[in-house]
């Protein structure tokens, strides 16, 4: 997830990311979708074109307030402009899944001088449970492999119980929680679980082979 004005962990999401950050969108509600529902789509890597179709995504999934760090009313030009760096950045990678034209889903890595590479995504509403989740992530940890990353990182809210349930699919593991650490607007404090998974060993479950 990610919040305007900083991006932190799981919870964030693509933009520019930053240290240490909040957490990333999952899929979303569990069962949100059948799976008789499943249809195809494209994972592949953001290009220019599809960076005003990404801030409106993103913008959207912030205004249900539940699954990233934003919340509305989001900052789009700074959101384009972080998007923008991420894309021309040697050490970070953002990927789109695309159905029928349209960007349905979006992830973001950012790897530090550490070797640890930080994750963040979100899907569109109408497409969770449909199997973008899983090929984001797999695309996502393909690309941090490659990139010499020896750890993939995030931070999820506890609540998402869908984005959890897919990162231990791929062998993440729990690491921690941070308790009552992020403020949302309304003045909740929020909890935020931190999770990571170690590359430099065997191949996990869930990841392509």
């Amino acid at each position: 997830m990610e919040r305007e004005g900083r991006r932190r962990g799981g919870l964030r999401l693509p933009g520019r990311a930053r240290r240490g950050r909040q957490p990333v969108a999952g899929p979303g509600e569990p069962g949100a979708t059948p799976p008789a529902a499943r249809a195809a789509f494209e994972i592949r890597r953001a290009r220019p074109g599809d960076l005003d179709t990404l801030v409106e995504l993103y913008a959207g999934v912030a205004a249900e307030g539940r699954w990233i760090a934003a919340e509305a009313p989001v900052d789009r030009a700074m959101r384009r402009r972080r998007m923008s760096e991420l894309l021309d950045r040697p050490d970070g990678a953002m990927f789109v899944a695309e159905a029928e034209g349209k960007l349905v889903g979006q992830l973001g890595m950012e790897l530090a001088r550490y070797g640890v590479a930080d994750l963040g995504m979100l899907v569109a509403a109408g497409w969770r449970g449909r199997g973008v989740g899983s090929a984001l992530v797999a695309a996502g940890l393909a690309w941090a492999r490659e990139a010499g990353a020896h750890k993939v990182a995030l931070q999820v809210w506890p609540h998402n119980q869908a984005a959890v349930a897919l990162y231990e699919k791929f062998g993440f593991q729990r690491e921690g929680l941070l308790r009552r650490h992020y403020r949302r607007r309304n003045g909740e404090l929020w909890d935020a679980l931190v999770m990571g998974l170690l590359l430099d060993g065997p191949m996990q479950a869930g990841e392509d082979r």
